[in-house]
């Protein structure tokens, strides 16, 4: 059963890879060195998760420069870096973290960028986030230079909308290779989906079990591990209900990152190429979707929940995909 997915590169991307957004440190080393042994040959990380020194140490020990090329390392270009001199210093810093010459894939965190300098979240002194309007197509072309100089081997997007995908597309003499959104049943990306594989893109789905430990946690919120279908499914197959949604995805050709820094479930997560879904169990769970977001930054204005970077002229999810 195949487990990668192949990128317009060439190169494969295993299916499967461990997330490390959340993943506290302290932890993330011993759960990334758990998931190698465990058979993972993909890590997901970013600088803005403030744990990449960790995991460097984790690949360091595990891997060795003779066994580097196993294993897929994305990481992540945050907001506050959109400039085109910024960016190689940026990818630096993180490879010296990672303790890597080059990374399997370097992506464009979000669309819209944050004011330039070395604090993650830049703030005015009432509080409000201070933003940049510097064009993401700047920023893409100082991302082709990093292929160039054979400091990563692929570059893509994360949480860009379909028309800023094309946007992108229309300047790239490097096309991008992968997309990185929220992606699970409830939000099942089936139109992004089919607009990226149209141009060339691989999906990678975050959060792809509904990020049940997410701070902001609502508690009106579904809760897709409680679905009665999934676990229906679940135990048709003997598997938990991760499993099964992990499955979907990957029988629909989606990169996922489930996070874990919980050995047992790090384990279980990978174990989902000895069981097939019939078409219509597909079919039913994609048919589940409710456009339900539950990773959007938030803020309160005059008592409400609002979007916090949805003024930005380059927000994403203001477009239905």
């Amino acid at each position: 059963m195949v487990d990668y997915a192949v990128l317009n590169t060439g190169r494969k991307m295993p299916l499967i890879g461990l997330g490390t957004w959340k993943s506290e440190s302290g932890k993330v080393k011993e759960a990334v060195q758990y998931a190698l042994d465990a058979g993972y040959r993909h890590i997901d990380c970013a600088a803005v998760y403030g744990n990449e020194a960790e995991i460097g140490e984790a690949l360091q020990e595990k891997l060795g420069p003779d066994k580097r090329e196993e294993v897929f390392v994305t990481s992540k270009l945050w907001n506050t870096l959109h400039h085109p001199e910024d960016v190689e210093p940026a990818l630096l810093k993180t490879l010296g973290a990672l303790k890597l010459d080059y990374l399997d894939l370097y992506l464009i965190h979000w669309p819209h960028a944050f004011q330039r300098g070395d604090t993650f979240f830049p703030k005015s002194e009432d509080g409000a986030l201070l933003y940049d309007h510097i064009d993401y197509k700047e920023t893409w072309r100082a991302m082709e230079k990093l292929v160039e100089k054979g400091l990563v081997r692929a570059i893509g997007l994360s949480n860009f909308n379909s028309r800023q995908i094309d946007d992108v597309i229309t300047i790239a003499t490097i096309k991008p290779a992968v997309l990185q959104v929220e992606c699970h049943p409830y939000l099942a990306q089936t139109e992004l989906l089919a607009h990226c594989r149209a141009r060339g893109l691989v999906m990678t789905a975050y959060s792809p079990l509904g990020s049940p430990d997410r701070a902001w946690k609502h508690p009106d919120e579904p809760v897709l591990l409680e679905e009665p279908f999934i676990k229906k499914l679940a135990e048709k197959y003997g598997k938990s209900p991760a499993q099964v949604i992990l499955r979907w995805q990957v029988q629909r050709g989606v990169v996922t990152i489930p996070k874990s820094v919980t050995e047992s479930r790090i384990l279980q997560n990978i174990q989902v190429f000895d069981f097939t879904l019939a078409d219509e169990e597909m079919q039913t769970m994609g048919s589940m979707n409710k456009n339900w977001r539950y990773i959007v930054p938030m803020i309160t204005v005059d008592g409400k929940s609002v979007p916090r970077d949805a003024g930005h002229p380059h927000y994403p999810f203001n477009e239905p995909y």
